[in-house]
């Protein structure tokens, strides 16, 4: 008999002899199946995070802040400067031959979340008309949009989702005085995180006589880097120039880095339990079949199909566990709503995300445990003694 056909004998054997050691087997199966289930679930909170985040910004739009500025929040430019950036020729036109351009205003607010009386950061962004020109992926869902000179409110399906009082009629209090909410939105990104409303009312509320920043919309990928250069290089201007997605995208990047560290550490911490439930179990399992092994050995079996045996039911369990905590993961956290401090220390809110890519890095951890969990029983097993395995 081939080796190949006596790796294939012995592994079929032992895979179908599974059931009678079910117990065991569920220890590793559990074990491994939390480990990649915390794995996933965790990671999938940085890649909603990332995703809402990455996809909020069009590379034909680019940002201007304050030179030095690390978000919007810390962001300031007069008014001068900010008619000023208007005027690059990299700018496109609109059908009124204006620049297309909205200057913003970001302001903290405060709004409870739902079912807390505590209140949480949330963005009031104040956009000049051309903030929705600039941005056809803001589409109204609900209400109406706010009218210049009011203090009118719309606000982002993320914000709706996860704070409370912010229906269209309800009012929320700022700076002493009541914001009607006329509207909803949805613009599928960070937006959906924002409350809306008219530049100069928020500049006249919140005593701001310029904005936070300059959006614009270039005529051209190719003018950013021209668009860059002169402004930058502009002595009447302090400010830096990105594109609207590059500038999103950064926000995410030390969030992201952080959730994981924490995750790689407590997957490490939990795997290494997993780990040596796999040894005990695979051991177990090696001891119980001691006179079986060492009948095979007798019958011509090589020590080679024994350690493909002990390997594949291992690989077998932890592939079972690896798809159990995946798919445990992704029911219960793909898709789920929260919020988090974003980079203007307000909250932002997004889905997680239980990705392919996740469900693979999940399933190459549960492999690793049950390789290792699996190498040292399978060596064992390979090198016992005929005559000592035949005793059992």
């Amino acid at each position: 008999m081939s080796t190949l056909t006596q790796v294939r004998e012995i592994v079929l054997m032992n895979l179908r002899s599974i059931p009678q050691r079910l117990g065991a087997s569920l220890v590793i199966v559990i074990g491994i199946g939390g480990v990649v289930g915390v794995l996933v679930a965790m990671l999938s909170m940085s890649a909603g995070l990332d995703k809402t985040l990455t996809a909020t910004g069009d590379p034909d739009r680019a940002i201007i802040l304050r030179g030095g500025s690390n978000g919007e929040l810390a962001s300031f430019l007069d008014r001068a400067s900010g008619t000023l950036v208007k005027q690059d020729p990299a700018i496109a036109r609109g059908a009124d031959d204006l620049p297309a351009a909205s200057g913003e205003l970001i302001v903290i607010t405060e709004v409870p979340r739902k079912g807390d009386t505590s209140g949480a950061n949330v963005t009031l962004r104040g956009v000049e008309p051309n903030g929705f020109v600039l941005r056809p992926e803001v589409k109204l869902v609900a209400g109406r949009r706010f009218r210049p000179g009011l203090q009118e409110l719309i606000v982002g399906d993320g914000a709706y989702g996860q704070f409370a009082g912010l229906d269209v009629g309800q009012q929320l209090k700022f700076r002493g005085s009541y914001w009607s909410i006329v509207g909803r939105f949805h613009s599928g990104d960070a937006h959906d995180s924002e409350l809306w409303t008219d530049l100069e009312t928020a500049q006249n509320a919140f005593g701001r006589s310029g904005v936070s920043s300059v959006l614009v919309k270039l005529t051209s990928r190719d003018a950013f880097d021209s668009l860059k250069k002169r402004l930058t290089e502009n002595k009447q201007l302090n400010v830096d120039v990105q594109t609207e997605k590059e500038f999103f995208g950064a926000q995410s990047a030390g969030t992201t880095k952080t959730i994981g560290i924490v995750t790689t550490l407590v997957a490490i911490i939990m795997a290494i339990g997993a780990l040596f439930g796999a040894l005990n179990t695979m051991y177990s399992a090696v001891s119980a079949r001691t006179a079986e092994i060492g009948t095979l050995r007798a019958l011509g079996f090589g020590s080679l199909p024994v350690v493909a045996s002990v390997m594949a039911e291992a690989m077998a369990l932890s592939v079972l566990g690896g798809l159990l905590g995946a798919g445990i993961a992704y029911a219960l956290f793909n898709g789920y709503s929260v919020s988090t401090l974003g980079g203007n220390f307000t909250q932002i809110a997004f889905n997680f995300a239980v990705t392919p890519a996740l469900v693979v890095r999940g399933l190459v951890w549960a492999l690793l445990i049950g390789f290792v969990g699996g190498a040292f029983p399978a060596v064992r097993a390979a090198r016992l003694p005929v005559t000592e395995a035949l005793r059992g």
